[in-house]
């Protein structure tokens, strides 16, 4: 530049050092500081990794001297179960006894059933009952967003249980974590799968796990995976399923306990009337008996309660009456219908109530007694259903023909279908021989997988199928509308009461059918269904 004559200037930096270290802590210093803190906030355990804000500890509510409030005098109609439980609370109170023997303790009880059977009441007992430590949580509780906070939920959990032995640990709804491996199509949730990798080690791994017996529950087992389920992690898996007849009056009994009835009330009755009800399902119809009769004004529980609080659950809030006019004559028919059909037809459960008024989506009802509980079903007792299913539509059909017929037999129509394809696919009932022809195991499965499923009938088989489901159902048609033919006279003087007085029970329906017809079933038509059943 001075060989070319450029005029410039040069002058030597004066470097600030105080605002340069002013600057760099302002940029770097402050995040340092905290982020220490934080390190020194949470210092590391042996019990899981360095998380924040307690993520890694168990989430288990802990009681040192369970008080639930619950014994085994408070479980009745799973009497099965609860002998397996104590069974138990004698291993946990006396050990010894067992010890002797070269008995060891079960590592873990599975409960399996249906929704509502008592599974989360028998747990909350066997903990009051055998007085040691209890730790309850719920599958989910595991899960969270990040990544390894299920495991180390789960060694948390575990370490404290072991450090209280002998205890309990229940894990509610544990389908949450301890669905099958593998099979998350689409990408799966590896996280849930390291929760069940690691509860697997924690119940039978090189460690160990001495003193802490694990008892879960889940109303879907067949979801499980296979080394969760296994012996040495759950010992025993005990079903609790729907009571029986006797199992729902001892149910009843508990519930009704704190109820005020009347001595009219029978709670036989209310058993013999309540078939598939769960303990919840009676716990539920007692208490909702006694909102009843409380907004009645009345001072005890009566039977009329108890038959309302029936129909409000097994169908719906009632509805509005319906005004007279041709919908409420033809709804009238239908239901006479139903209950004619199902009476006159060999097998059938006896009619219980017929009435007009509306409940849920059915704009008429007709309730039967099951006079057994239904664990084994015949064949002809599935055909009498189907007979009397279809007497509704019978009835609109041979009464207003067959233009007039309405949309009120849908569901009926759905029902008895149901149970024609039961008779053919799964219980061998048809000409096609006694094959099952569904697979159990793929409709318990999955839902995606069960769509992704090849189908392994062949298209003749299927058509096989269908043919016999039709002629099951068009037979049982016949029937009906002979049934309703033939005892015309005495559906349109039931039709006549019930529309004066909008609900028959059962002995007032059967005293005026007696009067037409005095025997249930003919000779020659018992002959006939023997015939038309036999497909």
């Amino acid at each position: 530049m001075k060989e070319k004559n450029v005029d410039f200037a040069a002058h030597p930096v004066d470097v600030n050092w105080g605002a340069f270290l002013l600057n760099f802590l302002g940029n770097f210093g402050v995040p340092l500081v905290l982020l220490g803190s934080l390190l020194l906030a949470f210092p590391r355990t042996p019990s899981g990794p360095n998380l924040p804000f307690g993520l890694g500890r168990s989430k288990a509510k802990f009681q040192m001297e369970p008080n639930t409030g619950i014994t085994f005098d408070d479980v009745a109609g799973v009497d099965e179960a609860k002998q397996d439980f104590e069974e138990i609370v004698e291993f946990l109170k006396t050990p010894e006894k067992f010890s002797a023997l070269g008995a060891k303790i079960p590592k873990g009880v599975l409960l399996t059933g249906p929704p509502g059977t008592g599974k989360t009441l028998l747990a909350k007992a066997i903990a009051g009952e055998a007085g040691v430590p209890f730790f309850s949580l719920s599958g989910s509780e595991f899960i969270e967003m990040f990544v390894g906070v299920g495991a180390s939920r789960v060694r948390d959990l575990f370490n404290k249980a072991k450090a209280n032995s002998p205890c309990l640990v229940f894990i509610d709804e544990i389908d949450a974590v301890g669905r099958i491996r593998g099979t998350g199509l689409g990408g799966g949730n590896d996280e849930r799968e390291q929760t069940l990798n690691q509860i697997l080690t924690e119940m039978d791994g090189f460690a160990g796990n001495t003193g802490v017996l694990v008892i879960a529950a889940t109303n879907r087992p067949e979801i499980l995976d296979a080394a969760l389920v296994r012996p040495g992690r759950f010992d025993r898996q005990v079903s609790v399923g729907l009571p029986d007849i006797r199992g729902r009056e001892e149910i009843l009994k508990v519930y009704s306990k704190t109820k005020k009835l009347d001595k009219e009330v029978s709670l036989s009755v209310i058993a013999m009337r309540t078939p598939g009800f769960s303990g919840a399902d009676l716990a539920n119809l007692m208490n909702e008996a006694a909102i009843l009769a409380g907004r009645r004004g009345q001072e005890k529980i009566t039977p009329k309660e108890i038959d309302d609080s029936i129909d409000r659950i097994a169908a719906g809030m009632e509805g509005t009456k319906m005004i007279d006019g041709k919908s409420k004559a033809i709804v009238a028919y239908h239901e006479v219908g139903h209950a004619v059909c199902a009476t006159l037809t060999e097998g059938h459960d006896p009619v219980q109530k017929v009435t007009l008024i509306p409940r849920g989506q059915a704009r008429g009802l007709t309730w039967f007694l099951p006079g057994e509980d239904p664990t084994l079903v015949s064949k002809q007792q599935l055909f009498a259903r189907i007979v009397g299913g279809l007497g509704g539509r019978a009835a609109e059909d041979v009464i207003f023909g067959e233009p007039e017929i309405t949309t009120g037999a849908a569901g009926d129509l759905q029902q008895i279908t149901q149970i024609a394809r039961q008779m053919v696919t799964m219980f061998g009932m048809s000409e096609i021989g006694p094959w099952a022809l569904t697979d159990p195991a793929t409709m318990q499965s999955d839902v995606v997988l069960r769509m992704l499923a090849r189908s392994s009938m062949s298209e003749k088989l299927a058509k096989e199928i269908d043919q016999c489901v039709k002629k099951i159902i068009d037979n049982a048609y016949q029937i009906a509308k002979n049934h309703v033919r033939n005892n015309r006279e005495a559906i349109d003087k039931l039709v006549d009461v019930l529309l004066d007085k909008e609900t028959l029970t059962g002995d007032e329906f059967r005293a005026i059918l007696s009067e037409y017809t005095h025997q249930p079933l003919k000779t020659e038509d018992r002959v006939r269904i023997k015939d038309l059943i036999s497909v």
